[in-house]
């Protein structure tokens, strides 16, 4: 009998029971892994307690967590592509990693290349693929271009520095503290801005001699997004990818867009841009070698027992982490 962190009702970070579950055999186009390592995501929190963003979450009994790798421990009927023994990774739905073992669609199930380490894959996957689109599709950062990342010291915005300035772009990060602003130079951020003590508008005019940034990536919504869209050079792009603070107030696209210099915005998710197979595979595919090239660090500052999660989440939600989490079964 196989073991998960269980939800029976929605609520704080207790409401995750460690017991027996349950794991039937592979359905027809499903495969069975044994995780190895499990990554923990900011976004769980809110399917713990019942939210269903960024995606659905079932009725309790539920186990939540979407990212992980592990081990084919077997296969269901019709699938030809992976076989027991090979070495797998997943960052997107179907919920269910908080478990040793669980089953999961071999059309969203990732071949996992040698020389990478499991824990750094678990921590970077999803937000790796979503860096991925940020920098390549929501917007192509180019050489020169400035670009805003706001909560650059949390385990997405680390990502989106060392990718970015690999890219050649001039980052100016927002952070909460002095020592989330070191942490973010130290991932390539090269202005890092305190909010409560520094307008970082200010700073991004500062450095584009007036013009703006091409991009903003908002991770924090309600409590910036105003000063983000103020940020912006003409015809710049604001990807409004999280929201931490709160949802936004609503954008009144001429007042707010026109008016600012014909912007762009738009709230982009991850399950569009790898909704195609051959979508996700150039994505994990481009991921897989920025981590073995050594431009991305997934920067695991905690790793926990997998027993622990109840733990992992208290943490990340008393604002105080810095980097990546990570669960070891």
């Amino acid at each position: 009998m196989s073991k998960a962190h269980v939800i029976n009702e929605f609520g704080s970070p207790e409401v995750m029971q460690w017991r027996d579950w349950h794991v039937p055999d592979p359905s027809p186009g499903e495969v069975r892994l044994r995780h190895t390592a499990i990554g923990v995501n900011f976004a769980d929190t809110y399917h713990r307690g019942g939210i269903s963003h960024p995606w659905k979450v079932d009725k309790p009994p539920v186990v939540i967590g979407f990212e992980g790798v592990g081990i084919v421990e077997g296969v269901g009927e019709g699938v030809t592509n992976f076989k027991t023994g090979d070495k797998v990774a997943y960052g997107i739905p179907p919920l269910g990693s908080y478990a040793e073992t669980r089953n999961y669609p071999a059309d969203k199930l990732l071949h996992m290349p040698d020389g990478l380490e499991d824990k750094q894959v678990a921590a970077l996957l999803m937000k790796g693929m979503t860096a991925h689109y940020l920098l390549h599709r929501t917007y192509a950062v180019q050489p020169g271009d400035t670009i805003v990342v706001h909560a650059a010291a949390g385990g997405m915005g680390l990502i989106l520095c060392q990718w970015a300035k690999a890219l050649g772009a001039t980052i100016v990060g927002t952070v909460s503290t002095h020592e989330k602003a070191e942490a973010a130079r130290a991932a390539g951020c090269h202005h890092a801005v305190v909010r409560s003590e520094q307008n970082f508008v200010d700073v991004v005019r500062e450095v584009t001699d007036g013009e703006g940034a091409a991009v903003v990536y908002e991770a924090i919504g309600k409590d910036t997004l105003s000063d983000s869209l103020d940020s912006l050079r003409m015809m710049g792009v604001c990807a409004a990818y999280g929201h931490v603070s709160g949802p936004p107030d609503p954008i009144d696209i001429i007042q707010d867009l026109g008016r600012r210099g014909s912007l762009f915005i738009t709230r982009p998710a991850i399950m569009h841009y790898v909704a195609k197979r051959s979508d996700l595979e150039w994505t994990a595919r481009d991921l897989f070698k920025a981590i073995g090239d050594g431009i991305l660090d997934a920067n695991i500052n905690y790793e926990y027992a997998l027993e622990d999660a109840v733990m992992a989440h208290s943490a990340i939600e008393s604002g105080t982490t810095l980097g990546a989490s990570v669960l070891i079964p």
